[in-house]
């Protein structure tokens, strides 16, 4: 564990070290930011009041689709496996969502929806397929001898669930948890800069394009990376525990 912590450390490191190096080439602040302005900038913007109510306000819309995403693609994708009708019916709405520009539904979001309700929408769509090609990899991956030995000694639907599927499918689960909390962030992110969401984290991005304030894009940017990266891990953290949970 400490050994893999390091590792990340020292990669961090090589990053920002990749980073000075191509600011110091390039040898423009308004084309690349260095890394010290940067985290100086992000400083500054911390400090304001307004920081904490946009970071909250750009946050409960990207988790609200998140969240919907992922329960509606539990649902659908253990639905599909067992019935194979209601599969084929939604193959080509997955097809259309998972291949169809963010861009697209962002601008198509903007007629029937507000600016607030658009980034939920985005994030919903942006996430349903990677959740649900991932539920039903995993179920159709469940070993048919371990179900029907299951049927065999008479187990019940829940205990099936318990013992046979979540320890199965377990890696499918977080693997779509990891990619739809990031691809929400993404998806979110865009559609507040597209639409300029007031009040949000993509018009603060907006807005730094506008009056070329480089250092505040990426410092807003490494905003959104640190978000996403945090609540993946309270997530994953949250799911792993309630599979252990629903396995007993």
């Amino acid at each position: 564990m400490k050994n893999s912590i390091l590792k990340r450390i020292i990669a961090v490191l090589f990053a920002l070290a990749v980073w000075q190096a191509a600011g110091m080439l390039v040898g423009h602040e308004v084309l690349l930011a260095s890394p010290l302005n940067v985290i100086k900038t992000l400083i500054g913007v911390m400090s304001e009041a307004a920081f904490w109510n946009t970071v909250l306000f750009s946050t409960v819309r990207i988790l609200a689709g998140f969240v919907l995403a992922y329960a509606a693609g539990l649902i659908l994708g253990v639905t599909a496996v067992h019935f194979e009708w209601v599969k084929t019916l939604l193959w080509p709405f997955m097809v259309c969502i998972k291949s169809v520009p963010v861009a697209s539904f962002i601008i198509l979001s903007l007629i029937w929806l507000s600016s607030s309700q658009l980034v939920t929408f985005v994030c919903f769509l942006a996430c349903l397929p990677s959740v649900y090609n991932n539920v039903t990899e995993g179920m159709q991956n469940v070993e048919k001898e371990q179900i029907e030995i299951a049927l065999i000694f008479g187990a019940s639907w829940g205990r099936m669930v318990r013992a046979v599927y979540l320890p199965n499918i377990e890696p499918y689960l977080l693997s779509a948890c990891s990619t739809a909390c990031g691809m929400a962030f993404k998806a979110g992110v865009a559609a507040e800069v597209v639409a300029i969401v007031s009040g949000s984290i993509g018009e603060q991005i907006y807005m730094s394009k506008v009056y070329f304030e480089t250092a505040s894009l990426f410092a807003w940017t490494l905003v959104v990376v640190i978000l996403s990266l945090i609540f993946e891990k309270i997530f994953r953290m949250a799911l792993m525990g309630l599979i252990k949970l629903g396995a007993k």
